[in-house]
C-alpha cells in the first residue's frame, strides 16, 4: 500500500498484522466480525487458519507465538471473545504477544438503547473489554474509525513491548471505513538500563560472585521474555558456572553444552542437579517464577541469603536491589567482568551417576510410559519440537535429553489441560516444513481439545502426538485422587479416519507392546501428514517424579488456613 492510498480500518489493521511478521492468523466467524473478516481476508499476505473453537484457537495462537514470536486470532463479540478467555490468561502467565481481535456491536445500538444477541441482555457493552483487562497489557475498544490507526497501532506495539496479550475489540459497522493509510510505526523498542543502576548491579554481583567458593547459575523461563536467553549463555561461557534449568526454561540452554548439569526441580530435578544448586553458597537464578508448580510445592531449598535473582528489569542481592536494568544488557556487562570459576562444575562431574542404557526392545512386552519416552528420546533432533502436556508427559518428557538444536515447549505457569493439541497445531503451522513438532498428551487433556487434530489434517500439517491412554486424570489422581478423575475410553485412533473425512491424510494407530510401539514410530516418522499413536498403558503406570512432586503439591494446596486471633 503507497503512502498517499487510503485504507479501511480492516485492512490497516491487516496490513499493520503482516509488518510485525504476521504470516497466519486463527479465526472463527460470527456475525459481529464478518466485515472486519472480510476486510482482512483481502490482504493476500496474511492467512487465515480456521479452528474449531475460540478456545482451541487461542492454544494455537499459544503455539505460534512460542514459535514465530507473536500470533493473532479473530473472533465475535461475547460468545466469542469470552469462550477465549481461558487460553488468552495462559498466554498473559506464559508471557506470549497474542492480538486477539473482536468484532464489537453497532456503534448505535447502546445509545439507542438496543438488546443486542450475545450480550447479557442489558444496554451496557463494554463488559468483555473489563472481563479482558485482568489479563491483558491493554484492553481497547474502537466505536470511531478516526481513532482506529492510533489505537491499533498502540495496542500492537503494547503486546510486543511487554510480551503480553492484548484484547483489540472493533465496532462491526466501522471496519470497511476510510482511515489514513498506515505510516512508519515502531512497534518493537527495545528498553535501555539506567546506566547508574547498571554498573551498581554488576559492581555489586561482580564482587559478590567472585568471592563465592562454588557459584552456580539457574535458569528460568522469564530468560525468554526478556530476550537474554543468547545473553545467558555467554556469561556461563565466561564463568563456568554448573548451569541448571528450571522444568519450564528446558531447552533455553543447550543441554550438550559441558556446563549443564541438568533440570533444578527441587526433589524432582534431574540426578545430582538438585544438591549441586542447593549445596552453593551463591546461586544466581535468571529470570526464575518460583510457583508451586516449579518449585515443587514451595519445597525447594533456596537461601534468600545466598541469592542472587536478574528478573526482566530489576537485580535483587541481600539488601540491594537495582530496578530499570534490562536483562541481557546486565549479563552482557556482567561476563566481562566474572572471574572464571568451574568449582560446582568439578563437584557435579565427579559426583554424578551415569545413566545405565536402555535394554533391547521385547517386541511382546506390553509398553510402559518408561520404555516409550525411550522411543520417542530416540526421535529428537535438530528439527524437532517436543511439547509436553500438563500431567506426567511433563515429567517424562523433562527426563529427555534435547539434542542440540531441539527444542522443547511446555505451559507450567498457567497448566490448562489440552492446551498441548492446539499448541502442536500453531507451533507446527509457524515451523513447517522445517522443523516437525512430537506432542505427547494424556487421554484426559486430550478429551478437551481433539477437535483440532482436523484442523491438522486440513491444512496439512504433519505433527506427531502421542497420546497416553490410561483411563483417567493421571496427575490428579496423584494430586488427590477420586471418582472425578476416572473417564470415558474412547477409542482414541479411530478418530483420524474419521477426522479425515475422506479426503485428508491423517495416519493413527493404537500400540499395547514394545514392538508395535516402535514400528508405529518408523511409520509416523516417514508419514507425509498427521499421525497419532494411542498408547495403552496401565492406569497406574506413572513416573516416580510424578508420585514424589503430586504429594508435596497436595500438602501445599491441603495446608489449614491461619487461625486469626480474637479480639477483646
Amino acid at each position: 500500500m503507497d503512502g498517499t492510498a487510503n485504507a479501511t480500518v480492516g485492512s490497516y489493521l491487516a496490513t499493520r498484522l503482516q509488518q510485525v511478521g504476521l504470516r497466519h492468523y486463527f479465526g472463527i466467524p460470527g456475525d459481529y466480525n464478518l466485515a472486519l473478516f472480510d476486510q482482512i481476508l483481502a490482504n493476500q499476505d496474511l492467512t487465515c487458519i480456521s479452528c474449531c473453537n475460540e478456545l482451541n484457537a487461542g492454544y494455537a495462537a499459544d503455539g505460534y507465538a512460542r514459535a514465530h514470536g507473536v500470533a493473532a486470532m479473530l473472533v465475535t463479540y461475547s460468545v466469542g471473545a469470552l469462550s477465549a478467555v481461558n487460553a488468552t490468561a495462559g498466554h498473559y502467565a506464559e508471557d506470549l504477544p497474542v492480538i486477539l481481535i473482536s468484532g464489537g456491536p453497532n456503534t448505535h445500538s447502546e445509545p439507542e438503547n438496543q438488546i443486542l444477541h450475545h450480550s447479557l441482555g442489558e444496554v451496557r457493552y463494554g463488559y468483555v473489554r473489563d472481563m479482558f483487562a485482568p489479563v491483558t497489557a491493554a484492553a481497547v475498544i474502537i466505536r470511531h474509525a478516526q481513532d482506529a490507526p492510533r489505537l491499533i497501532d498502540q495496542t500492537i506495539a503494547a503486546a510486543l513491548r511487554q510480551r503480553k496479550p492484548v484484547y483489540l475489540e472493533i465496532a462491526c459497522n466501522i471496519a470497511a471505513l476510510e482511515v489514513p493509510a498506515p505510516k512508519p510505526y515502531q512497534f518493537r523498542q527495545k528498553p535501555a538500563s539506567n546506566p547508574e543502576a547498571l554498573k551498581e548491579a554488576v559492581d555489586h554481583a561482580a564482587a559478590w560472585l567472585n568471592a563465592a567458593i562454588k557459584p552456580v547459575a539457574v535458569g528460568g523461563v522469564k530468560l525468554r521474555a526478556a530476550g537474554a536467553v543468547e545473553a545467558f549463555r555467554q556469561f556461563i561461557d565466561a564463568s563456568g558456572y554448573a548451569v541448571a534449568m528450571m522444568p519450564n526454561a528446558k531447552g533455553f540452554f543447550p543441554e550438550e553444552h559441558p556446563n549443564f548439569v541438568g533440570i533444578y526441580w527441587g526433589p524432582v530435578s534431574s540426578p545430582g542437579a538438585e544438591a549441586i544448586v542447593e549445596s552453593a553458597d551463591v546461586y544466581l537464578f535468571a529470570g526464575p517464577v518460583l510457583s508451586d508448580y516449579a518449585s515443587c510445592g514451595h519445597t525447594i531449598e533456596i537461601s534468600p541469603k545466598k541469592l542472587l535473582h536478574v528478573g526482566t528489569d530489576f537485580v535483587q542481592l541481600p539488601g540491594a536491589l537495582y530496578q530499570d536494568i534490562v536483562m541481557d544488557e546486565f549479563f552482557a556487562a556482567l561476563a566481562t567482568r566474572i572471574k572464571r570459576n568451574d568449582t560446582s562444575l568439578v563437584t557435579f562431574n565427579r559426583t554424578r551417576t551415569h545413566t545405565v542404557p536402555e535394554p533391547p526392545i521385547d517386541r511382546e512386552a506390553p509398553i510402559r510410559t518408561r520404555r516409550l519416552f525411550a522411543m520417542i528420546q530416540g526421535m529428537l533432533d535438530a528439527d524437532t519440537t517436543l511439547i509436553a502436556e500438563t500431567g506426567d508427559s511433563w515429567f517424562n518428557a523433562i527426563n529427555l535429553a534435547l539434542p542440540q538444536g531441539c527444542n522443547f515447549e511446555i505451559q507450567m505457569q498457567y497448566g490448562s489441560i489440552g492446551w498441548s493439541v492446539g499448541a502442536a497445531l500453531g507451533y507446527q503451522l509457524a515451523v513447517q516444513p522445517r522443523r516437525r513438532v512430537i506432542a505427547c498428551i494424556g487421554d484426559g487433556s486430550f478429551q478437551m481439545t481433539a477437535q483440532e487434530l482436523s484442523t491438522m489434517i486440513r491444512y496439512g500439517l504433519k505433527p506427531i502426538v502421542f497420546i497416553m491412554n490410561n483411563g483417567g486424570y493421571t496427575i490428579e489422581v496423584e494430586i488427590h485422587d477420586g471418582p472425578y478423575n476416572v473417564i470415558k475410553n474412547w477409542d482414541y485412533a479411530a478418530l483420524v479416519p474419521a477426522f479425515n473425512g475422506g479426503d485428508g491424510n491423517g495416519w493413527s494407530c493404537r500400540v499395547r507392546t514394545e514392538g508395535e510401539a516402535q514400528d508405529a514410530i518408523d511409520k509416523a516418522l516417514a508419514h507425509d501428514g498427521l499421525s497419532v499413536i494411542e498408547a495403552v498403558i496401565d492406569k497406574d503406570d506413572c513416573s516416580r517424579d510424578l508420585l514424589e512432586w503430586g504429594t508435596r503439591v497436595c500438602a501445599s494446596n491441603a495446608r489449614p488456613p491461619k487461625t486469626l486471633k480474637s479480639f477483646g
